[in-house]
């Protein structure tokens, strides 16, 4: 959206050089990638970028009031309350829609939230690829940044062993995922390998004894880097070694309560301009008459899984009675076609604000971003497949 070094980019842009970048991308981390690599990374402004900032910050603050968060564990299913929960996330995911306000000005609009994990490696590996792509191209060879609260690329990589690793030999600590492998996240994986030498493992590979957790290979387990989505988990009807009830004798990072509390079960307790309206279905007085200004959105599931953008009258009757506090009315958002592709069409942006709290710091630190681009109806991979210029990508800034 910084105008200058679009017009730059998309000047020298051929298909050349994005085989290049995934290429080196795919180097980088010794994978291949399934999902889709966008062709170009996302040039923040100053003045989106604050804005961004501000929104993100100020709608943390507001989750990390001790009040709220107590009413917010009502989301907490009683089958996967797990013991010794923090009082903040170790990590957390903010997921902003770029759109256009009434003074033709770019603002965020949030999505959704996460008190869960994100691409906390790869974000920096595709930083690098995305510097050594651009330093082929004239006026683009810059020292280009990911980052915030004032994070350069080596003090973000200590925050972030800090949030993952804590204190602990990264032999005892395991990013544990179902079939890390087979996940569309492993080149996360194995830049997290690669950075922090902390290994992907799958839990039903551990073994209990007592209140410990060990490899198969006998090394104890200190800390988990909890990556397992409860909605796969339960899908999949998977039988774990452990059962997330009891007392373990281990450090998680982030605690699995945080899946349930920070989500998008949040979105109706929050109060900001860049908060769209939402109430769980629940507490609807009454269905509104025009629902085209709608979305309806399960409140605990991943890349826009079961999220409805044309809801009608009888899909909203149709949940469940005992459902219905797992289901949002939520205002529907315009994303703006903001970034401006080589062809000439305009892409739609989400930029998801990514903050890392190592267990001795008292407030989650911003400290990074994500970028996804769409041409599709929602944001999500498995939307966009038929189009260029769409997937992962990343905000770059000249300053952190």
């Amino acid at each position: 959206m910084e105008r200058r070094f679009r017009e730059l980019f998309n000047a020298q842009f051929t298909s050349e050089l994005y085989e290049f970048y995934k290429a080196d991308l795919s180097r980088r981390t010794g994978t291949s990638f399934e999902f889709r690599l966008a062709e170009s990374p996302l040039f923040l402004s100053d003045d989106f970028k604050q804005r961004a900032v501000e929104s993100a910050t100020a709608i943390v603050e507001q989750l990390s009031d001790p009040a709220l968060i107590a009413r917010m564990k009502a989301a907490i299913p009683e089958r996967w309350n797990t013991p010794g929960m923090d009082a903040l996330p170790n990590l957390a995911q903010v997921d902003f829609a770029v759109v256009r306000d009434a003074d033709g000005r770019y603002v965020p609009k949030l999505i959704e939230l996460q008190g869960f994990p994100s691409l906390t490696a790869l974000q920096i590996v595709q930083r690098d690829a995305w510097v050594e792509t651009l330093a082929r191209m004239d006026g683009l060879d810059l020292a280009w940044s990911c980052w915030f609260s004032g994070y350069d690329r080596t003090s973000f990589i200590d925050l972030a062993r800090r949030t993952i690793v804590g204190k602990n030999d990264p032999a005892e600590v395991i990013l544990m995922d179902l079939d890390p492998p087979r996940q569309k996240t492993y080149p996360d994986f194995a830049a997290t390998k690669l950075l922090f030498d902390v290994d992907a493992v799958d839990p039903v590979t551990l073994v209990k004894r007592g209140k410990q957790l060990f490899r198969s290979d006998g090394t104890p387990v200190r800390r988990i880097y909890n990556r397992v989505v409860f909605d796969e988990l339960i899908a999949k009807g998977i039988t774990l070694p452990f059962d997330y009830r009891e007392e373990l004798d281990v450090e998680w990072a982030p605690h699995p309560n945080w899946y349930w509390v920070w989500s998008k079960y949040s979105l109706p307790f929050l109060q900001h301009e860049s908060v769209p309206r939402a109430t769980f279905v629940s507490d609807l007085e009454r269905i509104p008459d025009d629902l085209s200004r709608y979305v309806l959105k399960p409140l605990f599931s991943f890349a826009g899984g079961g999220v409805n953008v044309d809801p009608t009258r009888a899909d909203v009757e149709a949940i469940p009675e005992d459902e219905r506090h797992a289901w949002c009315l939520q205002e529907k958002i315009e994303y703006e076609p903001a970034l401006q592709a080589a062809d000439g069409g305009g892409v739609k942006i989400e930029i998801r604000l990514m903050f890392l709290r190592p267990d001795d710091e008292a407030k989650p630190i911003l400290a990074q971003n994500l970028v996804r681009l769409s041409r599709g109806k929602m944001l999500g991979v498995d939307f966009n497949k038929q189009f260029t210029w769409v997937g992962s990508s990343v905000g770059l800034s000249l300053t952190s």
